[in-house]
């Protein structure tokens, strides 16, 4: 597929990528959430370039943070990587997180992909959309995530559990948005509108449109991309049979996410660590994130794919993941008055 024939030049871009810093037996230890094989890929890269290893430790965001607390002075964590922004929000808070050394790493994310006093930086970035099928939709019945909870869409929706922090994070921002009691009867709506109780991935909610189980499903951006361009024929042709419509167009934004990251206060490798993030943040990484992982760059330089570009442009919220992070312990208890399982 595209996306894997893309991995050669890929090779050679980063060949000229150019890195501050000695060469050195060094040894990072990165406790991350994500579990994409391309992470692996770039982790190799990086030791290549720089000759710092990367020892990775994968869990659950909260086990994760769990761990670090326990640990204390004694953990052997360098960074601390979740696929949640608010999740950072929550470690800054904790007191898990040191500011970076150099807070000119982050010179070209975007504001409000990053914490303001250099705790965390995002990394990448995703937008919650709903997905429709064009056959039994049309573009302009939509409007708003608000608008889901309308009787119009009742056995018409499908999304995933509320354990899930995409899902938590989302809800946040619509309590940031219209405050509590409109969130949690928005939520009690909505699941009242859904064609199966709240289950699966992002994928099987985008599968669950495509076979006709449902006509709108609430899911993140990227894995279209990585349906469409999977080795599964099904997968492939589900990718093909659904649109992404953008919400909140006219009001606020639709709802992102971003993968990110900080340095563990505890780590005495500050700089290596930091050399990682910038790694991370170059254009030509970003670029090639978007195109093997199809999740959308952080940074103003780099480029979107090609197969994102075809999805169009949108305005995004811009709401603080401090916020997000504040409100999450709202939301699960907001989700769980509603029934949302």
């Amino acid at each position: 597929m595209k996306s894997r024939l893309l991995l050669r030049p890929f090779l050679a871009a980063l060949s000229v990528i150019s890195l501050t810093g000695a060469i050195s037996a060094a040894e990072l230890t990165l406790y991350t959430q994500r579990h994409y094989e391309f992470d692996e890929k770039l982790h190799q890269l990086f030791t290549e370039r720089t000759g710092i290893k990367v020892v990775v430790v994968k869990a659950a965001a909260e086990e994760l943070m769990t761990r670090l607390q326990s640990e204390g002075d004694r953990t052997p964590a360098d960074l601390f990587l979740t696929a949640d922004g608010a999740g950072l929000a929550r470690a800054k808070q904790a007191g898990l997180l040191q500011p970076l050394p150099d807070p000119a790493i982050a010179a070209k994310v975007e504001p409000h992909l990053k914490d303001e006093a250099h705790h965390w930086v995002g990394l990448t970035m995703r937008a919650r959309v709903i997905y429709y099928s064009p056959d039994r939709v049309k573009a302009g019945e939509l409007s708003t995530y608000e608008a889901l909870a309308e009787p119009q869409w009742r056995a018409r929706v499908v999304a995933r559990s509320s354990s899930n922090a995409y899902n938590q994070s989302l809800l946040a921002s619509l309590i940031a948005a219209n405050g509590p009691e409109k969130a949690q009867a928005w939520a009690t709506a909505v699941r009242a509108n859904m064609a199966r109780p709240p289950q699966g991935s992002d994928r099987d909610q985008i599968r669950a449109v495509a076979s006709g189980l449902a006509d709108v499903a609430l899911a993140n951006t990227y894995y279209l991309g990585l349906l469409a361009t999977s080795e599964d024929a099904k997968d492939r042709e589900a990718a093909a049979k659904v649109k992404v419509f953008y919400p909140n167009q006219d009001g606020r934004g639709t709802h992102i996410n971003i993968s990110g990251a900080g340095i563990v206060k505890a780590s005495k490798k500050a700089e290596q660590a930091s050399q990682f993030l910038a790694f991370l943040l170059s254009d030509e990484v970003q670029g090639m994130i978007a195109e093997n992982t199809f999740e959308y760059p952080v940074t103003k330089t780099a480029k979107r794919s090609e197969l994102q570009q075809s999805w169009g442009e949108f305005k995004a919220d811009a709401l603080p993941f401090s916020t997000l992070g504040e409100k999450n312990a709202e939301a699960v208890r907001l989700f769980d008055a509603s029934g949302w399982e």
